[in-house]
């Protein structure tokens, strides 16, 4: 009804809407241009009632503001309406809460008035906006609101900037607190945070292979040769070897004991009869033992315990050699061969004088990424492998950097072979220089396989003569543990792991075999090659075995013993 009514007035009737603010306003309207006329005030008491009124009429309005709603406008008067112009003058003075009250009162009923308007009726529209906005008020008036506001905003803003800056530096100070405890409590109590969860720690000893207990540490194997090498002999049990005397355990004086004590500037290396004060110390020896059926008897000695890493030490005095010999000390799961590797630390052929280090493997593994500084010695090569379709044998010389064992350009189960280019370190020659020592570091962790061997005895390092010598003492404490880090470059270097062309799982679960082979499908291929006076009498190397059983004096095992050590379990970042 209200809607309808307001439709039809003509624009002069049309008072602001601002003026229904109800309250006994009886404001003089000029009869010329319909504008609202400011009602004069004659002195200081006066406004003040007028100030009350106003607020009086205001509470009245905004509890009958429900009941003038219903009416349909027929009974409106314009005596019932007020320019505002007191209600804008008076917002400098009255309280914040009553001055929000009424902008809100006189915007909703100017927003009820605006919808009265026909959408299309523009000019009405801004017409009413005019008489209802732009009211006859100084500058100072009209932003005197405005002014106060911004004020109040701007000292609201500092209190809350001044509060936040100090809950900021509160929390960055706790945090700070917090962060040195934690880096506190990880430095000073890192073994109570949870377990370790790699092996970079130093070098701890867990095998000590030496004397009665070597054989501790291993099983005999029963029984002939694997059919891969097919080595012309019978290996026997503990009791048989014991019982033919070709496992024993000596003591006997050990020279060397001198040569260190005075490397290292020890006196009373004599005592005063003259006599030497080496201690004696206990060796092992391995050797074989003819037949009257052919086939030697021999010795495999099997490691009870299984490796994924490690480092490998072997005092080795003397070794077998000559012509149809085939020893080895070395790495292998046997039951899973190749899938978990193969790595040989000493492996001897025939009459061969320089050191190799062979890793075998499934497809998928090659040195073809060593870098150059990383070793001293150089690679096997692999020239003459006859064509499969053609049978003729390809002359293109390549190093065999291939560990796959089945690499069509490499001779069977060839592998990648790195060796020890100083010569003079195994065989023959190894045992003329009084032995020497063989060292092989397995370490998944930092991603390569290293392998050393010092002969004569005089060139192992320091720490590694003093890691060896000190093994025995009963407290840890006493103990040197050998570091890589000191010794000389290896002669081999193999990468594995990430970033490398061989992956580390290639080599896993394997356990230490020392064994002595005889012929078979290495030496024994070989024969004619090697043991070009031999072969001029026997046509094989089983043979030659079969009838010159005493030709294999130098057939033996000689052993201070074997040391392996493993890092201990750190956190990774502990160790740097």
């Amino acid at each position: 009804m209200e809607d309808s009514v307001a439709a039809n007035r003509t624009p002069s009737e049309r008072t602001p809407l601002i003026q229904r603010v109800s309250g006994g306003g009886s404001d003089k309207q000029d009869p010329d241009d319909g504008k609202p006329q400011m009602k004069e005030s004659s002195g200081g008491e006066e406004q003040h009632e007028h100030y009350s009124n106003i607020e009086r009429s205001d509470e009245a309005n905004e509890e009958d503001d429900d009941d003038d709603d219903d009416d349909d406008g027929d009974d409106d008067d314009e005596d019932d309406y007020y320019d505002g112009t007191e209600v804008f003058e008076s917002l400098k003075e009255i309280d914040s809460e009553r001055r929000l009250r009424r902008e809100s009162l006189a915007a909703d009923r100017l927003s009820m008035r605006l919808l009265a308007i026909d959408d299309n009726d523009v000019e009405l529209e801004d017409q009413i906006l005019k008489e209802t906005l732009n009211l006859d008020l100084s500058p100072d008036d009209a932003f005197a609101g405005y002014d106060l506001s911004r004020r109040r905003s701007q000292i609201e803003i500092q209190k809350t900037t001044r509060k936040a800056s100090g809950r900021f530096c509160t929390m960055t100070g706790l945090c700070i607190l917090a962060f040195g405890v934690i880096i506190a409590a990880l430095w000073i109590g890192a073994e109570f945070i949870g377990p370790p969860n790699q092996p970079v720690g130093p070098y701890e000893l867990i095998e000590r292979q030496e004397g009665d207990e070597f054989f501790d540490y291993y099983t005999f194997y029963q029984g002939p040769d694997s059919v891969g090498s097919n080595g012309y002999i019978d290996y026997v049990s503990e009791d048989r070897a014991k019982t033919i005397a070709i496992a024993n355990i000596t003591h006997e004086t050990d020279e060397l004991d001198v040569f260190y004590r005075g490397r290292r500037g020890l006196s009373n290396v004599v005592d005063a009869l003259g006599k030497s004060s080496a201690k004696k110390e206990p060796f092992l020896y391995l050797k074989t033992s003819p037949t009257d059926a052919g086939p030697r008897e021999s010795i495999r000695l099997e490691g009870k315990r299984r490796f994924n890493r490690g480092l490998f030490i072997i005092d080795v005095r003397h070794m077998p050699a000559g012509c149809g010999t085939w020893p080895a000390f070395w790495l292998t799961d046997e039951a899973n061969w190749p899938v978990n590797g193969e790595i040989d630390i000493v492996e001897g052929v025939n009459f061969q004088a320089e050191a190799k280090t062979a890793l075998h493997t499934t497809k998928g593994c090659d040195m073809s990424d060593v870098s150059l500084g990383t070793m001293t010695g150089s690679w096997d090569t692999a020239v003459g492998i006859p064509d499969k379709k053609t049978g003729i044998p390809d002359m293109t010389f390549r190093e065999a950097r291939n560990c796959f064992v089945y690499d069509p350009h490499q001779w069977l189960n060839q592998g990648c072979v790195a060796i020890d280019t100083n010569g003079g370190s195994l065989g023959v020659d190894l045992n003329a220089k009084g032995g020497g020592i063989f060292a092989l570091e397995w370490d998944p962790v930092n991603r390569h396989i290293r392998t050393w061997v010092f002969t004569p005895h005089n060139t192992v390092p320091e720490n590694l003569v003093m890691a060896i010598r000190s093994a025995s003492e009963p407290v840890v404490a006493d103990r040197v543990m050998p570091n890589p880090e000191e010794w000389p470059l290896p002669y081999g270097y193999f990468p594995i792991g990430d970033q490398t062309n061989c992956e580390g799982t290639k080599f896993k679960n394997m356990r230490l075999v020392l064994n002595t082979a005889l012929c078979g499908s290495v030496a024994g291929n070989r024969f004619f090659l090697d043991c070009k006076n031999e072969s001029k009498s026997f046509k094989t190397c089983n043979e030659y075995i079969r009838s010159k059983p005493d030709a294999l004096d130098e057939a033996y095992w000689k052993i201070r013993g074997v040391y392996v050590y493993q890092r201990e379990w750190r956190k990774a970042w502990l160790s740097k």
